[in-house]
């Protein structure tokens, strides 16, 4: 209820009728998952230092046609941020700025649903930006993989069961290969591969065996 509010107040708000494609249906029938790095971990003052996007159309990973971009900005890098995602400010000065590359994401993604881990966190940081350049919110559906991973395996969790909701953990416990963390497009290939195979298990009914130890919950969003 309240994404549709939004939604309909986005719409009447937009600048740019350009961009009307964003609150259109989708007919494509795929999913775009998402992974933006940034130079800090504070949404409202840091920024977005490169983009993945990996669109997903029924079993296939369209990696051939992703959409990927480095970023200049005018902030400093946080120190712990470049620990994070290894990019420093001579790596990123090369880059477009966040407004040349926004248009051609959003053509991208169009009005597909955005998969990615913490997801969230990524259309927060994107938000500020839509909101100087069109006046609004990315009006598209988030799917969460930590979420639909938690539903697989403690969805019917009793009390006292540890919960642990880290990247890593999660590729773990599916068996999929890690790849190098917190680099926008293996992250978004990632959150890809993990959003397939819970989709799968989703659809079977199929659950994931868990371990019952104090209780305790881990997880936080890759940025």
């Amino acid at each position: 209820m309240l994404r549709t509010i939004r939604r309909g107040i986005d719409r009447s708000l937009l600048l740019d009728s350009a961009y009307m494609f964003l609150f259109e249906p989708d007919q494509s029938g795929e999913v775009v998952s998402l992974d933006c790095e940034t130079n800090g971990f504070n949404a409202f003052v840091d920024d977005v230092v490169s983009i993945a996007a990996i669109k997903i159309r029924d079993s296939r990973l369209l990696t051939s046609q992703a959409f990927q971009a480095v970023l200049r900005q005018d902030s400093a890098m946080d120190v712990s941020a470049i620990k994070v995602h290894r990019l420093r400010e001579k790596d990123v000065a090369g880059g477009r700025t966040i407004y040349e590359v926004l248009p051609e994401f959003l053509r991208f993604i169009g009005s597909r649903p955005l998969v990615g881990y913490w997801v969230s966190f990524d259309v927060r940081m994107l938000n500020k930006y839509l909101l100087s350049m069109l006046n609004i919110h990315l009006p598209n559906r988030l799917i969460d993989v930590s979420k639909l991973y938690y539903e697989r395996k403690y969805g019917s969790a009793p009390p006292g069961t540890p919960i642990d909701l880290r990247y890593a953990s999660i590729l773990a416990d599916l068996g999929l290969q890690e790849l190098p963390q917190h680099d926008a497009f293996s992250d978004a290939l990632g959150a890809a591969e993990m959003y397939m195979i819970l989709r799968d298990m989703r659809q079977r009914g199929a659950r994931i065996p868990r371990r019952t130890e104090p209780a305790s919950v881990s997880g936080f969003p890759a940025g």
